[in-house]
């Protein structure tokens, strides 16, 4: 009996005990039906016909897995034959418990293209509703994924057209280890240079100690009961991107924490979520949870701030259509709360309007019109708590309401060592902390905690060391100037190439208006010293004088000086700093805007300043894409601020963080917190280049907002020193030298073909990965002196290890062909591999790129680098994101004549007509191979794409339009397809198209 198969025995007999039923005999698709039939008879009360049933199949099974998760939620309408109507749910959906918990085991459901059997399947009430998938110790979770993804996309294999369209979540185990994740229909591509990390999730308990063995998860997760309420209750469905999520664990710990106090009344309390663990869906989930509630009157979501209101609406309404309605003004909010209608339960609001609707001096009188409610059971969840709460609105919601409940959820809560707002009790005066103002911590999900899940990253920071024997003494500011050149000098190496941006923190706005017109003379200064140097893109954004903006008098103009106010609530430098000299700082602003607008072809004015701060905001985002999808010159490198964007604001694609501002306490993690997102490999930690020398204060903050154990988390939070790292880099590469060695090679990277066998290049694969991966982090390193990177270098120069990248992009390629050609049956090896390509993208080497260095090369500029054919084809084979057009951008570089100039744009033109021509010839010489016109041919691959399709059922359609008059058609058919994915796979690059692999 081997390993898997011993696991998968041990896994039944435990889901049997824990009252789930064993049925060996269900088999394959029809066996899995019939038992459907019975169940959803049973639970309907109702005995269908055959033919009702086969009538009823056809209308459920639903190939979009986030439609057929809406039906497995929801009350269904079916027509029976007599004409009465059937109401019916698939599922017990009002009390998951009841319905019927089944385990299948090597269920197989067979089609043309697909005999992949199923390790363990979870039935509830007949559905497939749980995967269970077991590995071998050494299989990484990420593979595991992908093996299944891949399983998803052969054509016909069961999840888009049979009952395993219900599939919801998936789990891989190799008994030590355990992950999970949730079914989705956008996980059909590879794992590529464009690399995003599907999010996967372990379990763990209250105090966040992961629970990974398969025998313990299941005691904990697959109970019955536990189970059924994490598929209905948390998992969301989120109607914006048709995409399922499940709650992590302290996610729902924190839920369950607030409905429970809510459910004892045991008063308010707060949850410690730190920055970037999902908040925002946490407090949704509550939300809803309470909505259901008749004991509680309304559900208030309160924000401080305009931008916030919106965004968490948005982002409420993105989980669920809808759910939240926009408060225009406080008229409305009063409106809503006093409005019985059921959609007006929940509702989003900022702390302003809330103030302003208990306001009894305000001339509407909303309080008055509010009574009301005064003695109702009122619900407050506060986003961030710690910054608007400790003030008068926070007494007059108290005093309002006696019988409320609040919550607060922040990621850096108020503690007695960073509290700033006092109050007075008679001769008593003392801090406020959340703990004063909430009365109860209910969960904490700590800084520490998210790193060591891999929710957020580490941080590396890089303490500004000054030239020579200039120190920077902690806490003083530095030369401006010496601050932008080292800017300049390190961007690139912080952002991976300008793959990801920065923004840079000053301390007031005078500081910020000199940095940016600080920053538009020195770039002129490089650009004029060094014709290859490309300028930053730099916008600066802060908040402008409200009262200036209120001078022009018209409703408009009060209307916006009075959101500027509003936003300036929590931007107290910015508030400060406008009290100065307002003119002026209107005047820079102006002609910050002004650049913007000729930079972006955009059209903002100082009196709209919100539309210009979305740009800005969006702008930043927008750097997810590539370039050859949006230009450069359409994104932001560098954005200046003073108080904004530095908290609240989110970007995966936003990865270091300059600072020239004194930061303490919950600021300066709010603020570092902007750039640790997760993202991919290219994205190891958030950068941090300090230029206050603030390691004092980085250490206080650590040790406040660790959580439990203060002494390990600076070794949690932050990145190893590059010593460490420039280490662990020459321990892999020696052993890849050892690898090459033992194999009697020279460790060179022509070399690595003449590998012997898969088992050679597989380990060439495994070892060289480890290589690049510690070199990608030590590229985004910003500390390193002039002797470190002369021993980077010596460890493996550039030159060599360019050529090594095209030597494992090369190998990679062909064992990737085995694994899509052979799957189950090559080597378990070969089908367990993980490439990890985007460790070998380059933002920076893209297709303009390519072709901007053969025009320099072409048109012998003397200010620019030349480089010859080999050079430049070899920096290509270097770089996995250009893989898929590699071998056509390599025969075109091959026959471009060198001697004769031409631009970048001519070089473009011409490729294309080059590919044309090529796809041409190719194509015409498979219509001659299996005696077709081709003209038909062309028009036949053509209507393949417009479809989209390469699902063998609706190709024998298209088939019919070529006049083949085959006698073995299917045999034929096969090889037609055989030839011609080469050429659908290039055309279908970028599109979203299922079932190419049953040809591949």
């Amino acid at each position: 009996m081997s390993k898997e198969h011993q696991i998968e025995e041990d896994l039944v007999k435990q889901l049997t005990e824990l009252k789930y039923t064993y049925r060996p005999d269900i088999i394959d698709r029809k066996t899995l039906e019939r038992n459907f039939k019975a169940k959803f008879e049973a639970l309907n009360r109702v005995s269908l016909t055959d033919s009702e049933f086969l009538r009823l199949r056809e209308e459920i099974i639903e190939p979009d897995v986030f439609k057929a998760s809406k039906l497995l939620r929801e009350r269904q309408y079916f027509q029976r034959e007599d004409g009465e109507p059937l109401q019916y749910t698939l599922v017990n959906i009002k009390d998951w418990c009841k319905n019927d918990f089944e385990v299948t085991r090597q269920l197989r459901i067979n089609t043309e293209n697909s005999n992949q059997r199923f390790d363990i399947i979870l039935l509830i009430n007949g559905l497939p509703v749980v995967q269970i998938e077991l590995k071998k110790l050494d299989i990484s979770p990420r593979k595991a994924m992908q093996q299944i993804v891949d399983y998803k996309n052969e054509p016909g294999n069961g999840y888009g057209n049979s009952l395993m369209c219900f599939m919801q979540l998936f789990i891989v185990s190799n008994r030590s280890s355990t992950i999970y994740f949730a079914n989705n229909k956008k996980q059909h591509f590879q794992f590529n240079a464009d690399e995003q990390f599907l999010p996967i999730y372990q379990l763990a308990d209250e105090k966040n100690q992961k629970i990974r063995h398969l025998e313990s998860f299941t005691d904990k997760f697959l109970k019955k009961c536990t189970l059924g309420e994490m598929v209905s209750k948390y998992m969301v469905l989120v109607e914006s991107e048709q995409k399922l999520l499940v709650m992590r664990p302290y996610q729902i710990y924190a839920v369950n924490a607030i409905v429970d106090c809510i459910h004892q009344n045991r008063g308010n309390g707060f949850i410690w979520h730190t920055t970037g663990s999902g908040k925002t869906l946490t407090s949704f989930k509550a939300s809803t949870l309470l909505k259901n509630n008749p004991d509680i009157e309304k559900c208030l979501f309160v924000v401080d701030r305009k931008d916030l209101d919106r965004q968490t609406r948005e982002e409420f309404n993105k989980f669920q259509e809808g759910s939240v309605e926009e408060n225009t003004n406080t008229e409305t909010l009063v409106r809503r709360l006093l409005s019985t209608d059921y959609a007006d339960k929940v509702i989003v609001t900022t702390i302003q309007k809330l103030g302003l609707a208990l306001d009894g001096t305000y001339k509407r009188n909303y309080k008055e019109r509010l009574k009301p409610l005064s003695d109702k059971r009122i619900v407050f969840i506060f986003d961030e708590c710690h910054r608007s709460q400790f003030g008068d609105n926070h007494d007059a919601i108290k005093e309002f309401f006696p019988n409320a409940q609040l919550f607060g959820f922040t990621g850096t809560p108020i503690f007695d060592q960073n509290a700033t707002y006092k109050v007075r009790e008679e001769e008593y005066e003392s801090y406020k902390t959340t703990e004063t103002v909430f009365q109860q911590q209910l969960h904490a999900y700590t800084i520490t905690h998210a790193i060591e899940d891999r929710n957020v990253l580490r941080f590396h920071i890089d303490y500004f060391k000054g030239k020579g024997s200039q120190t920077p003494k902690p806490g003083e500011p530095v030369a401006q100037k010496a601050v932008a050149e080292s800017i300049i000098d390190k961007h690139d190496a912080a952002t991976n190439q300008r793959k990801f941006n920065a923004i840079l923190a000053t301390a007031s706005i005078n500081n910020a208006i000199e940095y940016y017109r600080l920053f538009k003379e020195l770039q002129i200064l490089r650009q004029a010293q060094d014709p290859n140097y490309q300028p930053l893109n730099i916008v600066c954004v802060f908040s402008p004088p409200a009262q200036l903006i209120a001078k022009n008098g018209d409703q408009q103009s009060q209307k916006n000086a009075a959101d500027i106010k509003q936003l300036q609530e929590d931007l107290a430098q910015e508030k400060e700093d406008n009290k100065q000299n307002p003119e002026e700082k209107k005047k820079a602003l102006m002609e910050i805007i002004a650049d913007f607008n000729k930079q972006y072809g955009s059209n903002h004015n100082i009196n709209e300043f919100d539309s210009y701060y979305q740009d800005v905001q969006r702008r930043i985002k927008d750097q997810k894409y590539p370039n050859n999808e949006l230009p450069h010159k359409e994104k932001i490198d560098l954005t200046i601020v003073v108080d904004m964007l530095l908290t609240g604001f989110d970007s995966k694609y936003l990865n270091t963080l300059y600072v020239d501002k004194n930061l303490k306490y919950h600021g300066l993690i709010q603020a570092f917190s902007r750039t640790n997102r997760v993202l991919n490999d290219t994205k190891p930690y958030g950068n941090i280049l300090d230029f206050r020398s603030q390691q004092e204060a980085v250490n206080q903050a650590i040790t406040l907002f660790s959580g439990e154990d203060a002494g390990k988390a600076a070794s949690i939070w932050m990145v190893d020193p590059a010593p460490v790292v420039i280490d662990h880099y020459q321990k892999a590469v020696e052993a890849l030298d050892v690898f090459m060695e033992e194999h009697n090679l020279a460790a060179e990277p022509q070399e690595v073909y003449n590998l012997k066998g898969d088992a050679a290049r597989i380990a060439f694969v495994k070892n060289f990965k480890e290589v690049q991966r510690f070199k990608t982090q030590l590229d985004q390193y910003t500390d390193l002196d002039e002797e470190q990177q002369s021993q980077i270098e010596n460890i493996l120069p550039k030159e060599t290890l360019q050529e090594f990248r095209s030597s494992y992009l090369e190998t990679a390629k062909q064992l990737r062909k085995i694994q899509q050609e052979e799957g189950e049956a090559a080597t378990e090896d070969i089908q367990q591999l993980d490439f990890e390509f985007v460790l070998f993208a380059s933002a920076v080497i893209d297709y303009d790129y390519i072709m901007s260095l053969v025009a320099d090369s072409t048109q012998q500029k003397p200010t620019k680098q030349k480089m010859t054919k080999a050079q430049v084809i070899s920096l290509l084979k270097s770089n996995a994101n250009l893989m898929d057009e590699e071998e056509d951008l390599t025969d075109y570089i091959n026959q471009v004549d060198w001697s004769v100039g031409q631009t970048a744009e001519e070089l473009k033109n011409n490729f294309e007509t080059y590919k044309v021509e090529k796809y041409d010839k190719e194509l015409a010489a498979i219509a001659k191979k299996h005696g077709l016109q081709t003209a038909d041919l062309k028009t036949f691959v053509e209507n393949i794409m417009s479809r989209m399709i390469f699902d063998g059922e609706k190709l024998t359609d298209l088939m019919e339009s070529l006049d083949l008059n085959w006698k073995q058609r299917s045999k034929s058919e096969t090889a037609l397809m055989e030839d011609l994915v080469p050429q659908l796979k290039k055309l279908a690059q970028g599109r979203e198209i299922s079932g190419l692999a049953a040809y591949e």
